[in-house]
This record gives C-alpha cells, structure tokens and sequence, in this order.
C-alpha cells in the first residue's frame, strides 16, 4: 500500500473570547469532546481595540507510525511524506477569506478534556482535566497564554485560505520524522505533543502582545473534529509514498539502440516469504543476493551463466541486488539478443548467496522494441475476476486487475491452447468513491508522492489497499486512469467495480 492515514487521538479548541455578557472571558473552558475545530480573531467587538482569539490543538499517534515503520510497513525517513488534513465544516455564520493558518508543533504536554460548548464557554475545567487558553494541563500552565509552540523552520508551517472554504492539507514531513526518533538521541528529535493551528500573527487581532495584527476580523473558520460523526471528515495524518513495484518478467526486453538507456534496463524481483510474512535473509537487512541468467528450454536452469549489461553498461555474469524493503529484493540488467537461442528461448533468474543457490525464478522470454506506422491510442477492456463479495475494515487486500486490447480477437489457437496474458499497464493510478454520493474518499495521486499508482509483475496490474481507511457499511468504487503517451496525460478508464466493505466483528 501506499497510502496509511492515521486518526487523531486527541484535540481541542482554546480561547481567550468573551462570554455573551462581553465581561467575562472563556479563558478557563475546554472544548475537548466537542465535534468541530475552530479558529478565529475578533477585533474590537467587546470595545474599540479589544482582541479575541481561538486556537485548536491536535495530536496523533506516533507510536503507531513508529511501530508500523519498524514491522516494514512504513518506508524509512526520505522515502515518504507526512500530511496533516483537516475537513472544511460547513457553517451559517460568516466566514473569512484571505487568511493564513500556522501549523505549529505544541513544545508542551496537554490535556484533551472532556468539554463541549463551543458557544457559551461554559464547560470549565476548574484546575482539573483539561487543556484551555491559560492552563494545559489541570494545574500545569502553559509558559504563554494560548499555548507553547516551536518556531523553527521544520516545525512550522502554513497555508493560505483564498476563499476560505477549502480544506487543510499541509506537508509535515520534516516535523513527523523528528516525533519519531524522539527518545533515539538524534539530533532534532521532538517529543510529540501534537500541532497546534492557529490565524498567523499578522492575522490574529492586535493587542498589546502582537502590535502588528490584524484591526479587523477573522470569524470563524471550522474544521471537523475527530469526534465527529463524518468518517471521512474527521482529522488524519497522512502517509504517501511510491509503492509501486514494476517486475519485468511478464515484459522483459532485448537492448535496442530505439530506446533510451534507461528503457532497455529490465528488473527482476525475489522475495523472501518465511511463514507467510517477509522476512530478511537471516535476519539481516545486509544479506544481499546475487543474480545470475541462465538459459532454459522450458523451466530449469541449463548451461554456464549468461553474460548480460549491468546499469553502468558492464559486461558481467552476476549482479548484487538491492534491498527494497524487508524480504524484498530487485536487481536491474540489459541484454543483447545473443543471450538467447532458437534451442534456448527462455531464461532464468537464479539468486545466491554465498555460493549456494537460493532460488530459481520462473523462466521467461524476451520481447523486441519495434517501430510503428501509426500512432495508438489505447482502449481497453478491465475486469477484476477475483473481487470478493465482502471486505472487512481490518484488512489490507490486493487488488488485481485484467486488461486487453479493446479490439482483440483470439484464432482458435489461442482459444485451445493458451491461457490470455494480461497486458501490463507501465503507468497506471486507481481512485476509489463512496459509491451512495459519489465522495471521492482516495484520489488519483500521480504527483511527485506516486501515492496511488498501481505495480505489475507477470499476472498483471495491482495495488494494495489498508481497508483500515474506508469506512465499514459501504460500497466503494475502484476506478483507474492509465497514462497515454500519445496525449502525454492520465485517461480515466470506462469501468467501475465495486467492493463492499464491513466493519470489524472484532
């Protein structure tokens, strides 16, 4: 997979606003069950020059990110990004435009509490549980009223508001890494006490302690909160990375001075399935095998090991591969066409390590780049044979897919005598929708993260799907976009499936 979305585990909205008498301030209550998320600036409501401000808090769990990271389920530091996402609410009251947001991380521990009234501040804390303007945790204050937040560049960050309606999404990669190795002794580590989320100083009204803000409004923006009843509104930190593993053994191809360098480079994977889990080769994370090809007239290895061209264009007879993840393993050649014969069409991948021979892959053969009288453009035709009637929440499932040609029609040969190969798609992106309203709840993403874009190995297309992420007692639609080189874009395929996704009974 890759996408993993986090849910908050604590967050609250702090104030320092008047209470509806403009006598008493709300500086003692607590917001922390309520289902919204709010920040504004009101200036001289209470008299000409007074100020009014609210903030929120928000924290996540770390540990889990921690945890995920060390089983191989989250990639190492530099290989994935961090998001903070926050749904717009909707609401009758006015709402700012033009504004900026600072996403800050909290410098102190604090308390969720359990208040609700976001409109009369009439839960107080009274010294107990629970964060507020002043106090952030019953009896503990903060150092500065409205809280203790970093200020260096990789704890902070922004976002701007044109319209005021749109969600928030900002990229906190640099400051997620550091909660992480909190308690490693490295260097910029931070413990994790959440982000706080409030209007930047020159947008916050301007008072005593900030003379260069604002001497106008900004009421109100609101987000949800994790309490809130809208699954797919509620609060996450989202991990994205590029997942995608292209195994060319369905597509492996003879070097053509037609193509690039780069293209006529073809990759090979193993992996290492120890009781049904990924396991490194002894345990270690520096065991790396050696490839070597051999020919073969059907599926064993036969002969010496073939000569073919490493990445550096180096004539050799085996290859270091490299690690991809845990139990994971790749490594990338080119070949001439004198590696194979008419009496030996095919080859085979063996793996070793010190000297004894790990594994036999299956044997494959190679295909020609050729040149074309017309320009293509592709339609296909999509199933997904294996789709199970039902999903439980808990799961993380693998999707494949089934592609041709729209127009291609098999001779009786191939219907008597051949199982239909898929083509394999080299770039392609799913998107999955709530099918009841059509809510996008996993978008294309083919940017710089790749987050969405689907494998391949020689049955085909496919990706993987923490179902962790979609909420149980709905149907969901999976469709796919495939990129044409021809229009040099991503089209979106004329298919929809469908797949039904229950809660956990457990």
């Amino acid at each position: 997979m890759a996408i993993k979305r986090y849910f908050a585990n604590a967050d609250n909205t702090i104030t320092n606003a008047y209470e509806e008498n403009l006598t008493t301030r709300g500086t003692g209550s607590n917001m922390g069950r309520a289902d919204i998320l709010e920040v504004f600036s009101l200036y001289g409501q209470q008299s000409s020059t007074s100020s009014e401000l609210t903030r929120f808090l928000i924290k996540f769990p770390i540990t889990d990110l921690s945890t995920d990271r060390t089983n191989g389920n989250l990639p190492a530091s530099g290989s994935v990004s961090f998001y903070l996402k926050l749904s717009n609410a909707k609401h009758a009251g006015t709402l700012p435009e033009g504004f900026v947001l600072d996403v800050k991380a909290v410098s102190g521990s604090w308390q969720e509490g359990v208040g609700l009234d976001m409109e009369n501040y009439s839960d107080l804390t009274y010294d107990k549980i629970g964060s507020n303007w002043i106090k952030r945790t019953g009896n503990t204050s903060w150092s500065s009223e409205g809280g203790d937040y970093y200020t260096d560049s990789s704890s902070s960050f922004k976002q701007t508001f044109d319209v005021g309606t749109e969600d928030l999404e900002v990229n906190v990669t640099t400051l997620v890494e550091q909660w992480i190795n909190s308690g490693g002794n490295v260097l910029g580590s931070k413990d994790n006490h959440g982000f706080g989320i409030h209007l930047s100083a020159s947008y916050e009204a301007s008072s005593s302690s900030n003379e260069d803000g604002a001497v106008i409004s900004y009421y109100t923006k609101k987000f949800f909160a994790r309490s809130s009843e809208y699954f797919f509104e509620r609060p996450v930190l989202e991990a994205r990375w590029d997942s995608s593993r292209r195994d060319n053994r369905g597509n492996c191809y003879i070097s053509s001075s037609l193509a690039p360098a780069e293209d006529n480079l073809n990759t090979l994977f193993m992996y290492n399935h120890i009781r049904g889990q990924l396991k490194d080769i002894g345990g270690s994370e520096t065991a790396i095998p050696v490839l070597n090809l051999y020919y073969s007239s059907g599926s064993v290895p036969e002969g010496d090991a073939r000569q073919f061209i490493d990445s550096s264009n180096a004539t050799v007879t085996f290859l270091s591969s490299s690690r991809v993840s845990k139990g994971v393993y790749k490594a990338s050649f080119a070949v001439a066409s004198s590696i194979v014969t008419s009496t030996y069409p095919y080859l085979v991948d063996t793996w070793i390590m010190s000297g004894s021979r790990l594994h036999n892959g299956a044997a494959f053969d190679l295909k020609t780049f050729a040149l074309s009288g017309y320009n293509p453009s592709g339609k296909y035709v999509i199933a997904m044979p294996n789709l199970k009637k039902i999903y439980m929440q808990g799961q993380t499932e693998r999707f494949r897919l089934f592609v041709r040609n729209k127009n291609w029609s098999p001779n009786i040969y191939t219907k008597a005598n051949g199982t239909i190969e898929t083509l394999l798609i080299p770039s392609a992106s799913y998107q999955i929708t709530r099918v009841v309203d059509d809510k996008v709840v996993i978008p294309y993403n083919t940017g710089s993260n790749s987050a969405t874009m689907l494998s391949y190995d020689v049955s085909g297309n496919y990706f993987d799907l923490d179902l962790g992420m979609l909420e149980g007692g709905y149907t969901y639609g999976l469709k796919y976009s495939f990129y044409e080189d021809t229009i040099s874009s991503y089209v979106e395929q004329p298919f929809l499936f469908k797949i039904r996704v229950e809660k956990d009974e457990y």
